[in-house]
């Protein structure tokens, strides 16, 4: 195997036995690998370009073809040497976990990198996706709903922030905008023609009413009018009656009739009193209609109040509506995080099986947890395990 490839040559044949039964003795081939090792770790390549986290992958991965091919000159040495196994295999799983934790200490900041960078590019899939749910609703809203959240889309900042995602999050933000803006005018058209059709409804009542309490009014007058003129025809003639007795009775007693005489007069007073009377009340029928008129009016007003706290209610409903919604979104989020660990531990469970079997071959158990981590990677060619 190349330098190219790994960063130590393995111990010759005929030397390897006395090699791996020293103890330490593979410390040489060791020190080969850490010298190549401390010289990468001197000029760190940048994490930033694509050639610099091929760099770091690539050291990690010499550092696994060494680990290897020592492994396997070990492997062969202790099942020629039955009688020697136990210090073979000492010496075996020392390296191997050497080089494992050095193979583990070089490739750390290129895993440390990839997973931040998966938690950036996430982060900005999942603000653009807020962007676009933000113009979803559960039901209709109300156009008041709809100018909130026109102002809370309009708010989020499209900059330099969203790096690479500017064009897809300043795309979603249009599309959103367009789609709440259009509804917007929709519900704005509707409610506006709903208000006037409540409005239309309250006057021609208001009206009605006005014209039914008028009618009355004129009806009460004109009786109070006509009975009042009745009554004085009738004082009247009654009036005529007693003047005419009056005057039968002249030649009889004058005193008679200068009493008679006052008496009309007294009668003629009542009259008028009477008539003043039922004018004054005529007025007040009229200043009660007026009075039913305004009550009327408050009541169409009162009409205009209760819609507009109908539409304060449905505004409040639509705002309960989204708050249910965003926690059946919070819901979904912790169901997939669940599903997640649900299916790492399967993957774990399956991947302890393929050792376990592999441990039933003779072979040690780090070993066999070796070959399951390289086939789970897929670094073996036309082997997979499958989950």
């Amino acid at each position: 195997m190349s330098a190219e490839t790994q960063l130590a040559a393995v111990p010759p044949k005929e030397t390897a036995l006395a090699v791996f039964s020293a103890a330490n003795g593979l410390e040489p081939w060791l020190q080969q690998v850490r010298v190549k090792v401390d010289e990468f770790q001197k000029i760190l390549p940048d994490l930033k370009t694509r050639k610099g986290r091929d760099a770091y992958a690539s050291m990690a991965h010499q550092i696994a073809k060494s680990k290897n091919a020592l492994e396997a000159v070990g492997k062969e040495i202790s099942a020629q040497q039955k009688e020697i196994p136990k210090k073979i295999d000492a010496e075996r799983k020392r390296v191997w976990d050497i080089l494992e934790s050095w193979q583990k200490e070089v490739r750390k900041p290129l895993d440390d990198w990839q997973a931040a960078e998966d938690q950036r590019v996430d982060a900005h899939n999942d603000g653009i996706q807020r962007i676009k749910d933000m113009a979803l609703f559960s039901s209709t809203p109300p156009a008041s709903v709809v100018a909130r959240v026109i102002a809370d889309l309009e708010a989020i900042a499209i900059d330099d922030a969203w790096e690479e995602f500017l064009p897809d999050a300043a795309q979603a933000k249009d599309q959103s905008l367009n789609k709440l803006r259009a509804l917007l005018a929709e519900r704005t058209q509707y409610e506006a023609e709903q208000a006037e059709l409540v409005r239309l409804r309250a006057e021609a009542e208001a009206q009605a009413q006005r014209d039914r309490e008028a009618e009355i009014a004129r009806v009460a007058a004109e009786q109070a009018r006509i009975e009042a003129e009745q009554r004085a025809q009738a004082e009247r003639d009654a009036a005529a009656r007693r003047e005419q007795d009056l005057i039968d009775q002249a030649a009889a007693a004058k005193r008679a009739t200068e009493q008679a005489a006052r008496d009309a007069e007294a009668d003629a007073e009542r009259q008028r009193l009477q008539l003043q009377l039922q004018a004054e009340q005529a007025e007040r029928q009229a200043a009660q209609a007026k009075a039913d008129q305004l009550a009327a009016e408050q009541r169409a007003e009162q009409a205009r109040i209760d819609s507009e706290r109908h539409q304060a209610a449905a505004a409040e409903r639509a705002r309960l509506a989204e708050v249910a919604r965003q926690q059946a979104e919070a819901d979904e989020i912790a169901r997939q995080q669940a599903a997640r660990e649900a299916d790492k531990a399967h993957q774990i469970k399956i991947m302890g099986a393929a050792k376990e079997a592999l441990m039933s071959l003779n072979i040690t158990e780090e070993l066999a947890k070796a070959i399951v981590l390289k086939i789970a990677r897929r670094e073996v060619p036309n082997v997979t395990i499958q989950f």
